[in-house]
C-alpha cells in the first residue's frame, strides 16, 4: 500500500470516530424533545398510523351538499376526522400549558387568575369538542 492511501484510510477512520463521539455526546434541546413527544402523541392518538397505512378518503359529501366529516363506524375514519381531532387535542394541551404558566405569576394574582381562567376555558373547550366528535361518530 502506498503512504498516501494508508494516510487517507487512517484519516477517514479518525473522522468517523470523531463523528461517532459527537453523535453520542450530543445534548438535544429539552424544548425540542418535549415538543416532538407531544406532536408524536397527538399523531398517534388521532389515528395517524391508520391514515398512513389505509390512506382513507378525505371526507364524504352527502346528497344534500352536506359534508360528513366523522365516519359513522368505529372501525374506519376519514382523513379530515383525524386532523380535526388532532387540532382538538392541541387546544386542550394549550389549555394545560396556559394554566401551568399561571403559576409563574404568583406575585401578580390578577394576571395569574387570568391565565388560569383562559387555560381552564381552553381545556374545557378541547374536552367538549372531542366528546362531541365522539358522540357524532357514535350517532348520538
Amino acid at each position: 500500500m502506498s503512504k498516501w492511501f494508508s494516510k487517507q484510510i487512517s484519516s477517514f477512520a479518525f473522522s468517523l470516530q470523531k463523528t461517532y463521539e459527537r453523535i453520542i455526546t450530543a445534548k438535544p434541546s429539552l424544548f425540542l424533545v418535549g415538543a416532538s413527544a407531544v406532536a408524536l402523541s397527538f399523531f398517534l392518538l388521532s389515528g395517524g398510523i391508520y391514515d398512513i397505512l389505509i390512506k382513507p378518503i378525505v371526507a364524504y359529501f352527502a346528497s344534500g351538499g352536506r359534508m360528513i366529516v366523522f365516519y359513522p363506524s368505529l372501525t374506519d375514519q376519514f382523513l379530515l376526522e383525524s386532523i380535526i381531532i388532532m387540532v382538538f387535542y392541541a387546544i386542550g394541551f394549550a389549555g394545560f400549558l396556559i394554566a401551568h404558566r399561571s403559576t409563574k405569576y404568583a406575585y401578580n394574582p390578577r394576571q395569574a387568575y387570568r391565565f388560569l381562567l383562559v387555560g381552564c376555558v381552553l381545556l374545557i373547550i378541547g374536552y367538549v369538542l372531542i366528546e362531541s366528535g365522539l358522540m357524532s361518530k357514535f350517532g348520538l
